[in-house]
């Protein structure tokens, strides 16, 4: 009865909501659902929700999103993107030296991940709410995830590794533990050692220079 109550008073006000271009929308229940879903997971929130905090009516949503499920799958894209152009920043910051790149990248990770409210990696989190490895959010998580071990092992095979492969393995399950460790003991946890981990697994992988 009282779920029934908090629909009916959302309705009540977004009926009222002029329409705004799709576009526009479409931008505003994005940057919505980059906050709501990556704090609260999108299990918990519903659509309503999403409505109320974008500041447009139903109509807008469904214009540009068919189902909850093709939200979820642009807004896993959408962090996609922006871990990518995270990454792209970082390897710009720490060119030209690939080593230098790869001990610059998990200096950065230990940052973002002892920050006072970040919520761990979107990626793992999708994957650990949503079961079904078919659903097009998982699609994009297993992309990703792809997309990081070719980069670590381009990285890798660049700084002079016996096996740049081995190394790849090694940093991302390095990283995949720090997005862990981030959330069930805090920012002031094992992520901390991260940086420092990465240097020893580097350095014991890769050529010494001459």
């Amino acid at each position: 009865m009282a779920r029934q109550s908090v629909n009916e008073d959302v309705a009540r006000r977004t009926e009222g909501r002029t329409s705004i271009p799709a576009k526009e929308a479409r931008e505003r229940i994005l940057a919505a659902v980059n906050e709501l879903f990556y704090r609260d997971g999108v299990r918990a929130v519903g659509v309503d929700a999403v409505i109320e905090h974008a500041g447009v009516n139903k109509m807008s949503l469904y214009r540009n999103f068919a189902s909850k499920d093709d939200l979820i799958a642009a807004y896993v894209e959408e962090r996609n993107r922006q871990f990518w152009s995270w990454w792209d920043q970082v390897m710009q910051r720490h060119a030209p030296d690939p080593r230098r790149q790869l001990v610059g990248l998990f200096e950065e990770l230990q940052s973002r991940t002892s920050r006072k409210g970040y919520r761990g990696c979107a990626f793992i989190n999708i994957a650990v709410e949503l079961s079904d490895a078919s659903h097009p959010a998982r699609r994009v998580v297993t992309r990703n995830k792809r997309e990081l071990k070719r980069r670590l092992c381009a990285l890798a095979e660049a700084a002079g590794a016996k096996s740049a492969d081995a190394l790849a393995d090694s940093l991302m399950l390095l990283m995949e533990g720090g997005y862990a460790g981030s959330q069930t003991c805090g920012p002031d946890g094992p992520t901390l050692a991260l940086a420092r981990t990465a240097q020893v697994l580097i350095d014991a992988h890769c050529r010494t220079k001459t």
